[in-house]
């Protein structure tokens, strides 16, 4: 089962167009100024299976994508988070998430965090650091943070910022 926080359906702050955001219990950042201090503690939250979660986010017809969000999802990184993503991919979702990691750290983390990495579209990357805060930012709290494209990302072995204009458009 997965630990969730809650969840937003139809959400247009976690990533392009209306997303289904899912904030995981527990976090091991504990950033200061952080947006979600509630979803710190690994103890709390509901528990929920990948099947649930999905069929909440297909009640929505106009929702494309799917964002992890927290907490930190990397931390509930194993096989039903897998699953999760899985499921969603099958239902046509785009998959993002935000971690307090960076891509370097990922790559070089846990089996099951290099294997959730592996089945995202997008990866918001980086703690929020309250010092670099910015509300002019698309789909970023810190500048720190960065978009990166997941596939080409891995291709590279590096971290590859998204191009997308769906991500990175201006600001309006």
């Amino acid at each position: 089962m997965l630990k969730v926080a809650g969840c937003v359906a139809d959400s247009i702050v976690d990533g392009p167009g209306l997303r289904f955001t899912v904030f995981f219990q527990g976090c091991p950042h504990h950033c200061p100024g952080c947006h979600n201090p509630e979803t710190w503690a690994f103890e709390g939250g509901q528990e929920c299976s990948p099947e649930e979660m999905v069929a909440l986010a297909k009640k929505s017809p106009l929702c494309k994508g799917v964002t992890l969000s927290g907490g930190e999802p990397f931390a509930q990184a194993g096989e039903e988070m897998l699953e999760f993503v899985r499921l969603c991919r099958e239902a046509g979702f785009e998959v993002a998430a935000y971690t307090g990691y960076t891509f370097e750290q990922l790559m070089e983390g846990t089996q099951g965090q290099k294997a959730l990495l592996a089945a995202l579209d997008t990866l918001i990357d980086g703690p929020f650091l309250q010092e670099q805060c910015s509300l002019e930012l698309r789909f970023r709290g810190s500048r720190n943070q960065r978009i990166l494209n997941v596939p080409k990302s891995l291709a590279a072995s590096a971290p590859v910022w998204e191009e997308g204009e769906r991500w990175v458009g201006e600001h309006e």
